[in-house]
């Protein structure tokens, strides 16, 4: 059994580098340095990034994924029932996205945000059918 332990993600922050014009075509290995795994968390892990840009579109099909945005603000859009729906989000709010559901980031300015991401995640570069 793991041991519990203390995770000061404040600290984890610092270390990252700031990924400044992210994409949805933005590689794996570009976003690296921008991303990190804080602890694997039941069938996936607690997740921090610090960017600007906007992501692909990604759903998680084993759970509901839980955003909170730690510092600067995004954009979460969600596609429900076809439809994309815009939630402005910014420091200190946090939000469900609920299982299943595509969704992605804009944050022109940039954000610091902690997931607990259930994987795996599915990836589209373009709006998902």
């Amino acid at each position: 059994m793991p041991k519990a332990t203390p995770i000061n993600y404040i600290k984890d922050f610092d270390e990252l580098t700031f990924l400044r014009n992210r994409t949805p075509k933005t590689t794996d290995a570009e976003a690296a340095p921008s991303f990190k795994t804080l602890s694997d968390y039941r069938d996936g892990g607690l997740f921090i990034g610090h960017f600007a840009g906007k992501s692909e579109w990604e759903r998680h099909r084993q759970g509901d994924e839980i955003v909170q945005v730690i510092e600067g603000s995004t954009t979460l859009v969600l596609l429900q029932e076809g439809n994309e729906h815009q939630f402005f989000l910014r420091q200190g709010q946090i939000m469900v996205i609920p299982q299943s559901t595509w969704h992605r980031f804009e944050s022109l300015q940039g954000v610091k945000i902690l997931t607990v991401t259930p994987q795996p995640t599915d990836h589209s570069e373009t709006f998902p059918e």
